[in-house]
């Protein structure tokens, strides 16, 4: 097991469709809803960077030296407003203006309830499946992360940025109307966005057309449906770091997570664990 989950969906249902990567092989795992898993942890962990073998992964999968060093593993990852590739300070200038120079978008998603989030426009929809996501629209375009960073510090004092990942494996949350509420929070800091506009640039910090105007605007919210027969009443967590063989039936795949009959699996938590896999 090398990395996180692979996604995709089907475009008729908006189901989402899961594989897994084992070795060189992907293991398609909505063939496999209602089948046993074994997952036997073999005892090692390689850096999905350099190769490294480490005794703990760092930022899910990662060995120390890497994190220490990898733009992708800094604080102003997990804080974009925090941003200082303008102070020459980058880890890695040229990794930073291919993933953080670029156009990302402001979002809000209903995974456990309203959540507001930010991503590179390229990984949408992506971004909204890892997250477990049922409803997800974005309605600001921003040039880098850092402003998209700026926008979410502003809108996260009105609603939550994080997804209760154990309400989020309980079933599907109530339907939002998203769009609706994207219309509130611009009106609400329109004068906020206008000065980082002033600061950035008009044309750096766009509000997206079909959230700006509630008038024949067609629905920019997409809808997700994820491949589960059974949700679990209580979520009890499941981790190779306490236990090497994990077994169970597969019920379901959402966001990161498998759910198996006894227990829920974070396999991005995992990724770069070596784990062989059996199907019976």
């Amino acid at each position: 097991m090398h990395s996180d989950l692979l996604t995709g969906t089907e475009s008729s249902k908006s189901q989402v469709t899961y594989q897994l990567p084992v070795g060189d092989q992907l293991l398609p795992l909505n063939d496999l809803l209602g089948r046993q898993l074994s997952m036997h942890y073999q005892g090692e962990i390689h850096c999905c960077h350099c190769g490294r073998k480490t005794k703990k992964s760092f930022n899910q999968g990662f060995c120390y030296p890497c994190f220490k060093k990898l733009p992708q593993c800094d604080s102003c990852i997990m804080s974009p407003e925090k941003c200082h590739y303008d102070q020459g300070t980058c880890r890695d200038p040229a990794w930073g203006e291919k993933f953080c120079m670029t156009d990302h978008v402001v979002y809000l998603a209903n995974s456990s309830g309203l959540k507001v989030g930010i991503t590179r426009a390229t990984q949408v929809p992506t971004r909204w499946i890892d997250q477990g996501a049922t409803q997800a629209m974005p309605f600001i375009r921003v040039a880098t992360r850092q402003q998209s960073g700026l926008l979410e510090v502003i809108f996260k004092e009105f609603i939550n940025d994080r997804t209760n990942w154990r309400a989020m494996l309980k079933g599907p949350a109530d339907p939002l109307e998203l769009q609706d509420t994207a219309r509130e929070l611009l009106e609400m800091n329109g004068s906020r966005i206008t000065a980082l506009q002033e600061q950035f640039g008009i044309q750096a910090i766009q509000p997206l057309a079909g959230v700006t105007s509630a008038e024949n605007a067609p629905s920019a919210v997409l809808n997700i449906d994820y491949p589960v027969i059974e949700y679990p009443a209580k979520v009890t967590s499941r981790s190779f770091d306490k236990e090497p063989l994990i077994e169970g039936t597969l019920l379901g795949i959402k966001g990161q997570y498998l759910i198996l009959d006894n227990g829920v699996v974070n396999i991005r938590k995992h990724t770069a664990y070596q784990v062989s896999v059996a199907v019976n």
